[in-house]
């Protein structure tokens, strides 16, 4: 390793540099903001929020829509910087266009349905005539913190909702890749947008000023941190939605298709270099397949092009690790694997130059190795033989992690059937990844994956709002029966509702003992 390694961010006069991690040059900078800045910046979009809110829906969403295309009309400015700060391949770069355009269309699209007040029905005969809604007011000033490993799609996958629900929003994006971000936010001023959205930069001091200054959390990242930031949300009684990590296990049965399923799962593990909270982590493989299905995905590791292309060359499929220390840990988990009997099939080393780790294939792996406990968050695919599928689930469940998961099947039933067994935020039937996308479908870590949920409809906007119960008489007597005073009479009224109206069987309706005593007790 150069002195030059992405890990090893200098800090000079108040600057973060940036490098790549494919060649270890110098990409660029930027400053680290101190607590006192952070506070200087929240408040002025809490001085711009309510003129945002009161724009209304529509108006909001003509914004975000500018915005998009803005975003379509840089992609490859915006492209090279991912690439760049990230060391990905073209290919894997690309994605993050796509990923944050659907996101923005998405809640443009559905905002006004789902921040539409909510006419609730009343509970029960005795509040019959009361006229019930809910209405959502958005918090004054979201924060979102987000990592290095997609520095465009990351922070577009949460925004756009905040913004559509009328929130400011005060971004920090990581350390390590800010480029990208900060393109993206000067992009939103470009457009002449109101300023509500902006970022600061910085470490980790950086993030815990934002969580200090805002009044709901967004987060995605590791559990270490996301614990901090939990507990500082509860100390500051602000709500907030924490996406951690994941160790996702994908089950392959013997009657899957066997070639859609190495696709999947080369895919799947090496996509970003393995470098995404939802990438398959560990397998778990029905004997009778077991053979085949390794061949196969050897033969297809083996084939992965790595390095770092050209902007729309596309001629490398998996590119760099974005810090040193994850080349560590991934370097770290293997030699623990074979140090108990692991064999590497494909990959196993590093390269000689950049922060590269080869495509990898580990088999004869079992729970006691930190490659099937920890999360490696690398370009690595551990395989194990398992008995049958509920062996495998059961294996899957042996987690502190929940987040995602994969099920392949050709039958239908079996495939649903073993999903729900799996203890797992999302699980995904013949296919990977493809739940980050249902927008409709909420996206949420189970265990120590996180707390809360991105997307998720209405829910997923509503989340960035505060929530007001609006209860209202459609009739208003001039006196109501639980008022003072309170008398014997009022008193046998009031039993006899309660009966009336909360027993479920006649006979305790109409309790005559129980009706005499009350009437005893009145007179006493």
């Amino acid at each position: 390793m150069t002195s030059t390694a992405h890990a090893n961010h200098a800090e000079t006069q108040r600057q973060l540099t940036v490098s790549c991690p494919a060649t270890g040059d110098t990409v660029g900078s930027v400053p680290v903001h101190s607590s006192t800045d952070v506070v200087a910046t929240a408040t002025r979009l809490r001085a711009a929020q309510p003129r945002w809110a009161a724009l209304g829906v529509n108006d909001r969403a003509k914004w975000l829509g500018r915005w998009r295309d803005w975003i379509f009309d840089h992609s490859d400015e915006l492209l090279t910087l991912v690439q760049l700060e990230s060391g990905k391949s073209w290919g894997d770069a690309n994605i993050e266009i796509l990923a944050g355009t659907q996101t923005i269309n998405y809640w443009s699209d559905n905002a006004a349905k789902f921040l539409a007040d909510q006419s609730v029905r009343p509970s029960g005969l005795a509040n019959i005539a009361k006229k019930v809604v809910v209405s959502y007011h958005p918090h004054e000033l979201v924060g979102v913190i987000t990592p290095w490993n997609y520095p465009l799609a990351m922070p577009l996958l949460d925004i756009p909702a905040a913004l559509m629900a009328g929130c400011a929003v005060l971004s920090k994006p990581s350390e390590v890749t800010p480029l990208a971000w900060q393109r993206a936010v000067q992009g939103w001023k470009d457009i002449g947008a109101p300023n509500v959205l902006d970022l600061v930069t910085g470490a980790g001091d950086t993030g815990a000023a934002v969580v200090d200054a805002v009044d709901m959390v967004m987060f995605t990242g590791s559990v270490v941190t996301g614990r901090r930031i939990g507990v500082r949300a509860a100390e500051r009684l602000i709500p907030c939605s924490l996406e951690l990590g994941g160790k996702d296990a994908m089950i392959v049965c013997a009657d899957a298709d066997l070639d859609r399923a190495v696709d999947g799962a080369t895919w799947g593990g090496f996509f970003n270099a393995g470098q995404t909270c939802i990438s398959v982590e560990r397998i778990y493989v029905e004997a009778p397949a077991y053979d085949t299905f390794v061949n196969k995905l050897v033969e297809r590791a083996n084939a992965l092009r790595q390095g770092m292309d050209r902007s729309r060359d596309y001629s490398v499929d998996v590119g760099a690790m974005a810090t040193e220390q994850q080349l560590y840990t991934v370097a770290a988990h293997v030699q623990d694997a074979v140090s108990k009997g692991a064999k590497v099939l494909a990959g196993g080393t590093a390269a000689d130059e950049g922060l590269f780790y080869r495509p990898t294939v580990l088999v004869d792996v079992d729970h006691s190795m930190a490659c099937m406990r920890e999360e490696t968050f690398g370009p690595t695919l551990p395989v194990m033989k398992v008995r049958n599928a509920q062996h495998a689930v059961e294996l899957a469940n042996d987690s502190i992690y929940g987040l995602s998961g994969s099920v392949w099947t050709s039958d239908k039933a079996k495939g649903m059937a073993l999903a729900r067994q799996m203890n797992a935020g999302a699980v995904n039937i013949n296919n990977v990844f493809m739940n980050v996308f249902q927008f409709p479908a909420p996206m949420a870590g189970w265990s120590e994956s996180g707390i809360g949920a991105r997307n998720g409809g209405a829910s997923g906007i509503r989340k960035y709002c505060k929530t007001k119960s609006i209860v209202a008489d459609r009739v208003s007597p001039k006196k109501e029966l639980f008022w003072y005073p309170y008398t014997p009479r009022k008193g046998r009224v009031q039993s006899l509702a309660a009966r009336l109206l909360g027993a479920k069987d006649w006979r305790r309706r109409f309790n005559r003992r129980n009706l005499m005593s009350t009437r005893e007790t009145s007179a006493q």
